[in-house]
């Protein structure tokens, strides 16, 4: 007697929750709406070219930095030392090539390498020194403040009659293929960090830190190590970030710094609901910054105040926050039931056993 196997049953496909794709695309569809509505309001003056070159002119250096806060957001830290290294950093530069006389390459070279240490030294006062983050880096940043006065005595370092190399100004007032080059240092930028966070173990490992330091322990995750790797790309962005702001100015200025360090966050945390909502990634974090763009851009033509600005950023920067926490919230309600085990189905029922024929053949009948 031949039983039939009952062959496995289909595993049910997982679809996504049409909620997902607004969590993760309503930011970008934002962008276009608020393009859309500004072209309409002001077709004159908006949706022109010069426009488009002066946006993305004007926030390669917020967005740069806005990156560079995302890195330590993605291990659960936070960096508020940012701003002061960005001021620091574009001062020493031009403290450098004008008054020191190095080879402008040479002084890009060293500053950017001075920002590594200081991303490494923020890390390792973070989790060696078990201190806060908040606490830690604003320390910190007071520290580079008060070095970038000392640099500076307190005045601006402004070039002479000759100006700055031009090879050193072109990093920032060239264009390429008809756009500001500063855009194709952000989109490279913002390439490579979505390469190393989605691609590579590196990425995973921030991740995880960022997310459940204590279950990265029990795998064997260096969770302080890992940290001070976060910190010390931070500090090499912010160093490329503040030539790049001297490059622009082209005068030292030692308070100009602070002024980038609430759009960075407002970029970074209003980053991690687009994209990949409950998580910082660098695609959200452009498109964070385009939305800003955007509207910083469509209020200033409207003719508003200059109070309007930081209003702006700060309004941003709670529903910023209040949606990064919801979408983080749902995200690990997500794996939550997406790991749990389902109920298990009940077996199969087996037929009843055959009573056997009576006598007389099949039929019942008796022979």
């Amino acid at each position: 007697m031949t039983t039939r196997s009952t062959p496995p049953l289909p595993r049910p496909r997982r679809l996504r929750r049409p909620g997902h794709h607004i969590g993760a695309y309503g930011l970008l569809v934002l962008t276009a709406l608020l393009y859309l509505t500004f072209s309409l309001v002001l077709p004159s003056t908006f949706p022109t070219l010069d426009t488009l070159d002066s946006i993305l002119s004007n926030q390669s250096i917020p967005a740069v930095l806005a990156l560079a806060a995302m890195v330590p957001i993605v291990t659960g830290a936070f960096d508020l030392s940012i701003g002061y290294a960005l001021g620091l950093a574009h001062v020493m530069v031009l403290q450098l090539v004008v008054n020191e006389h190095w080879p402008w390459p040479l002084a890009c070279l060293t500053v950017l390498a001075g920002g590594l240490v200081l991303g490494v030294v923020n890390g390792v006062i973070v989790e060696f020194g078990r201190i806060d983050s908040f606490i830690a880096t604003l320390g910190t940043g007071s520290m580079m403040y008060a070095v970038t006065g000392w640099i500076t005595d307190g005045s601006r370092i402004v070039p002479g009659p000759r100006g700055l190399p031009p090879a050193f100004t072109d990093l920032y007032d060239s264009s390429f293929l008809g756009l500001p080059v500063p855009a194709f240092y952000v989109l490279a930028l913002a390439g490579v960090l979505w390469v190393v966070l989605e691609r590579l173990p590196l990425g995973r490992y921030l991740y995880v830190v960022g997310s459940n330091p204590r279950a990265a322990d029990l795998v064997g995750v260096p969770t302080r190590t890992y940290t001070v790797y976060a910190f010390a790309a931070s500090g090499l962005i912010v160093g490329f970030a503040g030539v790049l702001l001297a490059a622009q100015q082209q005068i030292g200025n030692p308070s100009v710094g602070l002024d980038y360090l609430l759009p960075a966050f407002v970029g970074a945390l209003l980053g991690s609901t687009a994209i990949k909502p409950g998580r910082p990634n660098a695609l959200g974090t452009l498109v964070a910054v385009a939305v800003l763009a955007v509207g910083l851009t469509g209020i200033a033509q409207l003719g508003a105040e200059f109070w309007t600005v930081p209003l702006f950023h700060g309004g941003t920067l709670l529903i910023a926050v209040g949606l990064a926490g919801y979408a983080a919230r749902r995200r690990l309600r997500g794996v939550a039931a997406r790991d749990s085990p389902a109920e298990p189905s009940p077996p199969p029922s087996s037929p009843p056993p055959s009573s056997p024929a009576p006598e007389g053949g099949p039929t019942g009948t008796p022979g």
